[in-house]
């Protein structure tokens, strides 16, 4: 691992630290979202995300930072660290072990290091100059995408269809009807599955820097690509298509066309 690769799995391990306590116990949360709608936020995102940016300060002080929970803070520097403390807070809220630390490395503008944690399966998935690995209690296991060159026989992943709307419902469906098999509710633990070749495909809108910079580099690392619905690098767009196989790219963009 380089050394900011390290730092990547330190800093999961330390808002793993923070966060499981409070997992499938008693903390206070938040509803985000205005009425009619929801979006929580709980003391463990907080804290969680208040601890990693801590080790940042500490370590690189000069590092810029951008975080779902306490925004943006030298967002231009040369390398900024974007964050989401918990990604699946529903899940988290819902005492599933399917929520995440997602933690992303921004150099010159493209994410170059991403660690996905789940701590309560003491897991983290990291991918990164070094290539695509997973540390579990205390040992690394390379991670490499599958091959899956037909659409038809892909099983894909996104967190939840009723996210999406209009045009956005109209392409899930059509690609929906075009594969094998569908999973939801994985949010971006589904992502480290691409990675480690046991889901073939995640589409997925509406997601932010934080939701989708950590699992970028994730998913090239270990043979897969992650491109916008147009076949673009992801930007501010929030639309996200990752699958293992490239092959399975321009087939997934041509039943999207159109969203």
């Amino acid at each position: 691992m380089t050394e900011l690769e390290s730092f990547a799995v330190e800093l999961s391990q330390e808002a793993a630290l923070t966060a499981l306590p409070f997992f499938r116990g008693d903390f206070t949360q938040e509803n985000k979202a205005g009425p009619g709608a929801f979006d929580p936020v709980t003391e463990a995102d907080r804290a969680a995300e208040a601890a990693i940016r801590r080790l940042i300060a500490e370590r690189y002080p000069h590092h810029g930072v951008i975080g779902e929970e306490y925004g943006e803070d030298r967002p231009d520097a040369e390398h900024v660290w974007i964050l989401d403390p918990i990604d699946g807070t529903r899940a988290f809220i819902a005492g599933l072990p399917l929520w995440t630390t997602l933690i992303a490395l921004r150099r010159e503008g493209r994410p170059t290091i991403g660690a996905v944690g789940q701590p309560y399966l003491g897991e983290v998935f990291l991918g990164g100059p070094s290539g695509a690995r997973m540390l579990r209690n205390g040992t690394e296991t390379p991670l490499k995408t599958r091959a899956c060159p037909g659409l038809s026989d892909a099983l894909i992943a996104t967190t939840d269809a009723d996210i999406f709307v209009g045009a956005d419902r109209e392409a899930w469906t059509r690609l929906r009807a075009a594969t094998r098999l569908a999973r939801f509710g994985c949010d971006a633990y589904a992502y480290a599955m691409v990675a480690a070749g046991r889901i073939d495909l995640v589409a997925e809108s509406e997601l932010k820097v934080w939701d989708w910079s950590a699992l970028w580099p994730l998913v090239e690392a270990a043979g897969g690509r992650v491109t916008d619905w147009n076949g673009r690098s992801p930007d501010g767009d929030g639309r996200i298509l990752a699958v293992g196989d490239p092959a399975l790219t321009d087939q997934a963009l041509a039943v999207l066309k159109g969203a």
